[in-house]
Protein backbone atom coordinates (compact mmCIF):
# COMPACT_ATOMS: atom_id res chain seq x y z
CA UNK A 1 0.00 0.00 0.00
CA UNK A 2 2.36 2.60 0.61
CA UNK A 3 4.49 1.70 -2.52
CA UNK A 4 1.06 2.56 -4.20
CA UNK A 5 0.58 5.64 -2.30
CA UNK A 6 4.07 6.74 -3.35
CA UNK A 7 4.00 6.29 -7.33
CA UNK A 8 0.58 8.56 -7.24
CA UNK A 9 2.95 11.45 -7.01
CA UNK A 10 4.31 13.52 -9.98
CA UNK A 11 7.70 14.34 -9.52
CA UNK A 12 8.45 17.74 -11.60
CA UNK A 13 11.90 17.85 -13.72
CA UNK A 14 14.75 19.06 -11.78
CA UNK A 15 16.24 22.38 -14.75
CA UNK A 16 19.85 21.68 -15.28
CA UNK A 17 21.67 24.12 -13.91
CA UNK A 18 23.24 25.31 -18.11
CA UNK A 19 19.51 26.51 -18.74
CA UNK A 20 18.81 28.65 -15.41
CA UNK A 21 22.19 30.32 -15.82
CA UNK A 22 21.31 30.77 -19.30
CA UNK A 23 17.74 32.02 -18.15
CA UNK A 24 19.44 34.55 -15.20
CA UNK A 25 22.00 35.91 -17.70
CA UNK A 26 18.99 36.56 -20.31
CA UNK A 27 17.40 39.66 -17.52
CA UNK A 28 18.78 43.26 -16.76
CA UNK A 29 20.14 42.54 -13.22
CA UNK A 30 19.95 46.57 -13.42
CA UNK A 31 19.13 49.74 -15.63
CA UNK A 32 22.13 50.67 -17.98
CA UNK A 33 22.74 54.33 -17.64
CA UNK A 34 21.53 54.69 -21.46
CA UNK A 35 18.04 53.94 -20.39
CA UNK A 36 18.07 56.39 -17.83
CA UNK A 37 19.64 58.92 -19.72
CA UNK A 38 16.74 58.05 -21.81
CA UNK A 39 13.83 58.34 -18.98
CA UNK A 40 15.47 61.70 -17.79
CA UNK A 41 15.59 63.34 -21.16
CA UNK A 42 11.80 62.44 -21.75
CA UNK A 43 11.10 63.89 -18.42
CA UNK A 44 12.41 67.22 -19.14
CA UNK A 45 15.67 67.25 -16.94
CA UNK A 46 14.55 68.29 -13.65
CA UNK A 47 11.99 70.67 -14.70
CA UNK A 48 9.30 68.57 -14.19
CA UNK A 49 10.49 67.45 -10.98
CA UNK A 50 10.55 70.73 -9.32
CA UNK A 51 7.00 71.07 -10.79
CA UNK A 52 6.08 68.27 -9.07
CA UNK A 53 7.89 69.24 -5.55
CA UNK A 54 6.10 72.30 -5.95
CA UNK A 55 2.70 70.72 -6.10
CA UNK A 56 3.53 68.22 -3.43
CA UNK A 57 4.31 70.93 -1.17
CA UNK A 58 1.18 72.72 -2.29
CA UNK A 59 -0.61 69.64 -1.64
CA UNK A 60 0.85 69.25 1.65
CA UNK A 61 -0.28 73.18 2.47
CA UNK A 62 -3.86 72.37 1.60
CA UNK A 63 -3.55 69.69 3.67
CA UNK A 64 -2.29 71.10 6.60
CA UNK A 65 -4.87 73.70 5.97
CA UNK A 66 -7.46 71.35 6.02
CA UNK A 67 -6.61 70.12 9.43
CA UNK A 68 -5.50 72.40 11.60
CA UNK A 69 -8.79 75.19 10.25
CA UNK A 70 -11.52 74.18 8.28
CA UNK A 71 -11.99 70.94 10.10
CA UNK A 72 -11.95 72.03 13.58
CA UNK A 73 -14.56 75.10 12.37
CA UNK A 74 -16.91 73.38 11.03
CA UNK A 75 -16.93 70.36 13.70
CA UNK A 76 -17.43 73.09 16.03
CA UNK A 77 -19.99 75.04 14.27
CA UNK A 78 -22.03 71.71 13.35
CA UNK A 79 -21.45 70.48 16.93
CA UNK A 80 -22.76 73.16 18.51
CA UNK A 81 -25.82 73.15 16.14
CA UNK A 82 -26.18 69.87 16.85
CA UNK A 83 -26.13 70.43 20.69
CA UNK A 84 -28.82 72.92 20.14
CA UNK A 85 -31.17 70.71 18.43
CA UNK A 86 -31.03 68.24 21.35
CA UNK A 87 -31.54 70.78 24.26
CA UNK A 88 -34.44 72.21 22.12
CA UNK A 89 -35.70 68.59 21.62
CA UNK A 90 -34.96 68.05 25.29
CA UNK A 91 -36.55 70.53 26.93
CA UNK A 92 -39.48 70.10 24.26
CA UNK A 93 -40.00 66.40 26.06
CA UNK A 94 -38.82 67.54 29.52
CA UNK A 95 -41.26 70.66 29.61
CA UNK A 96 -44.29 71.55 28.09
CA UNK A 97 -42.27 74.73 26.44
CA UNK A 98 -41.85 75.42 22.76
CA UNK A 99 -38.76 76.75 21.40
CA UNK A 100 -38.85 79.21 18.76
CA UNK A 101 -35.90 80.56 16.19
CA UNK A 102 -37.22 84.22 16.19
CA UNK A 103 -34.46 84.75 13.40
CA UNK A 104 -32.96 81.96 11.96
CA UNK A 105 -30.65 84.47 10.09
CA UNK A 106 -29.03 85.65 13.44
CA UNK A 107 -29.40 82.15 14.77
CA UNK A 108 -26.96 80.76 12.32
CA UNK A 109 -24.81 83.80 12.31
CA UNK A 110 -24.57 83.58 16.27
CA UNK A 111 -23.43 80.00 15.85
CA UNK A 112 -20.61 81.10 13.51
CA UNK A 113 -19.79 83.89 15.45
CA UNK A 114 -19.67 81.94 18.40
CA UNK A 115 -17.35 78.19 16.50
CA UNK A 116 -14.81 81.39 15.35
CA UNK A 117 -14.58 82.79 18.68
CA UNK A 118 -12.58 80.54 20.73
CA UNK A 119 -9.88 80.12 17.43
Amino acid sequence: MSSDSQSSFVEAPVPSPAASLSDVDSLPSSPTTSSLEASSSDSGNGEETDAEREWKESLQQLELLLTMVVVPYVGKYFGRKCAYWGWAKFMQWKYPVEIVVTSERMFKGAGVVEAAASL
